[in-house]
């Protein structure tokens, strides 16, 4: 097992200018391992419910994602409802039902304790501590977060921070958490707390890397047809962490290359609801769309 997710994976009903889907397969852990899965070996640690439909489990493990650590329980999986509105870069939240999720309690298998990469998907930051204590002390890990937990445990929010290797958020949530309206600010605090690098998500406006002497900016890749956003971090996050585990090597090189799959792989993702354009993706049209990066963003 290459990479370990830990985070949702749910029944997300939808509605954006561009039509509406019920119930459709959501999920932080979803988006990330499906994203993940293109460049290797994907462990995801989740719960459902027994109503959880059985094409979803066929459909991950078909994409080759490891489902040990997923449980099944008792009780309803957890559903999320909203909508947007032309700005795709924000979620209007009209329903949640955490349902079985509101009591996880991951515990890793055995054989996912010593993955050497590890992805802590947006939950309560003192489940992702716990989780981080069950993996191999020198995994590399990486979490994200959101503005909900900012506000209600920055302090346990802060103690992950200073754990892991590298920090994602986006651009709103990082001067949230940092009390600035700098960008720049923010990063330099986040490192300061010990992160190696922090990554800075600005959706339709690309992504920005910030480690101890240098940045890096990419831009997002321009799409003439987008109809979803929801999961276009995660699945940042999964082509990003998916390649590095793939090559191996966390050198800068590798990581500044790593954001560029982590933008072509979300920008696969809004193309479609839910993981629908994710379903029909290829190899090739990743490897294609990423050629295309390297000359736009040619200088």
């Amino acid at each position: 097992m290459k990479i370990v997710v830990v985070g949702s994976v749910a029944l997300d009903s939808i509605k954006t200018p561009f039509g509406d889907q019920k119930e459709i397969l959501g999920g932080s852990a979803t988006h990330f391992s499906l994203a993940a899965s293109f460049f290797t070996k994907v462990g995801l640690v989740a719960v459902v419910g027994k109503d959880f439909p059985e094409k979803h489990i066929s459909f991950l493990k078909d994409r080759g994602v490891d489902l040990a650590g997923l449980q099944v329980v008792d009780g309803e999986t957890f559903r999320w409802e909203g909508y947007y509105e032309y700005d795709l870069n924000t979620a209007h939240t009209l329903d949640t039902k955490l349902n079985v999720f509101e009591s996880f309690d991951p515990s890793l298998p055995a054989d996912y304790r010593q993955a050497p990469f590890l992805f802590l998907a947006n939950v309560d930051p003192d489940i992702q501590i716990k989780v981080l204590e069950q993996a191999r002390q020198d995994a590399f890990s990486v979490c994200d977060t959101m503005n909900f937990w900012i506000e209600r445990k920055p302090d346990s929010l802060k103690e992950l921070v200073k754990r892991v290797n590298f920090c994602l958020m986006n651009d709103s949530e990082a001067r949230e958490f940092c009390g600035t309206f700098s960008l720049l600010d923010s990063a330099r605090q986040i490192l300061d707390m010990g992160p190696e690098a922090v990554i800075f998500k600005k959706g339709e406006h690309g992504a920005l890397l910030f480690m101890d002497q240098s940045h890096f900016a990419a831009p997002a890749f321009p799409l003439e047809e987008i109809k979803d956003p929801t999961g276009a971090g995660d699945s940042f996050a999964g082509g990003f962490l998916g390649y590095l585990a793939n090559a191996g090597d966390v050198t800068e090189e590798h990581i500044r290359r790593a954001v560029i799959y982590g933008s072509v792989m979300a920008s696969f993702n809004v193309e479609g609801f839910g993981t629908d354009r994710v379903a029909r993706l290829t190899a090739d049209e990743i490897e294609e769309r990423f050629q295309v990066f390297r000359q736009i963003t040619n200088f």
